[in-house]
């Protein structure tokens, strides 16, 4: 198997304190799936919180540090939609009773099996749940994605700045949120018509993504307003991607009915420090206010924090 085709398969989390079982579920997953392993809940919860590509988490309840119950309650309560919405697939022994069943059950449990466990039932649970996340998956980023500029949308952006602030205030380093707007883009619509506006939308989309980093997210917040997470970016780095979307933006510069339209851009930019109370919403009223700012301004105007 080329290692392409290894990094497709889907991504199994395997929790139990027990060596054992452990080996035992790797053997049997291992060929049809990529499988990881934790001996407790605090290993888990690293993995899954650092590892998107996870697509199913089968956990013992009864384990130290933390335990199957206290984990299924953390990934089920996490801000992230995507760790919350992971099938947790528990795995009882003889000493888990109907009690211990119906708790796993309220706190969201999406399946069970029973220890000792055959192959035909373990790859039967991995397989369902794991073509279920990855159908989910798909209609998610389906519903993030603007139709016209292939962008992500306004859920993509929240759900993205969600993640990069919980990270930001985690790992301790600057996120920088900037918005870009076309200046007067209902005149410039009157004046081209839908079809040709639209043009200068998808245009203007496939510059600015040419900008961004790999790490960067990008998506299309209003018609014609573009925002931007620059992690690991503080003011000035913000300022300079500003400085070049604005240039890149001037020299999209075309000729309708016998002149040179132009694309004057007005920008906002924001840098919270991120700490564990700070919020999607706080975040995004800020940027609006600046936004507004830079809009009443005119073309070309650049608002961020006041220092």
């Amino acid at each position: 198997m080329s290692a392409m085709e290894s990094r497709q398969r889907p991504l199994l989390l395997f929790v139990d304190d027990s060596r054992v079982m452990r080996l035992a579920a790797e053997k049997m997953l291992g060929n049809e799936f990529r499988v990881d392993v934790a001996e407790d809940g605090v290993r888990a919860w690293q993995m899954i919180r650092t590892n998107p590509s996870i697509s199913v988490v089968f956990t013992d309840l009864a384990m130290p540090e933390m335990d199957g119950f206290t984990l299924l309650k953390t990934i089920r309560t996490s801000d992230d939609d995507g760790v919350a919405g992971l099938p947790v697939i528990i795995v009882t022994g003889a000493e888990n009773d109907e009690q211990a069943r119906s708790e796993a059950l309220r706190l969201g449990a999406t399946d069970f099996i029973s220890k000792p466990f055959n192959s035909t039932d373990l790859l039967a649970r991995a397989r369902a749940h794991a073509n279920y996340q990855r159908e989910r998956k798909m209609l998610v980023r389906q519903a993030m994605i603007d139709p016209l500029t292939r962008l992500g949308n306004r859920r993509y952006l929240q759900h993205r700045l969600r993640q990069e602030l919980s990270l930001a205030a985690r790992q301790h380093y600057a996120l920088s949120v900037v918005q870009l707007e076309i200046h007067q883009f209902n005149r410039l619509f009157m004046r081209l018509g839908k079809d040709r506006a639209d043009r200068v939308l998808l245009r203007l989309a496939r510059t600015l993504r040419a900008l961004i980093r790999k790490e960067d997210s990008i998506a299309r917040t209003s018609v014609a307003q573009v925002t931007v997470l620059l992690p690991s970016a503080g003011p000035q780095g913000a300022q300079r991607f500003v400085e070049r979307a604005m240039k890149a933006a001037a020299e999209l510069g075309f000729q309708f009915q016998g002149q040179v339209i132009r694309l004057p851009l007005t920008a906002a930019i924001h840098t919270p420090t991120a700490h564990t109370g700070l919020t999607v919403r706080l975040v995004l009223e800020t940027l609006a206010s600046q936004a507004s700012q830079a809009r009443e301004a005119g073309g070309g105007m650049v608002f961020r924090d006041k220092s």
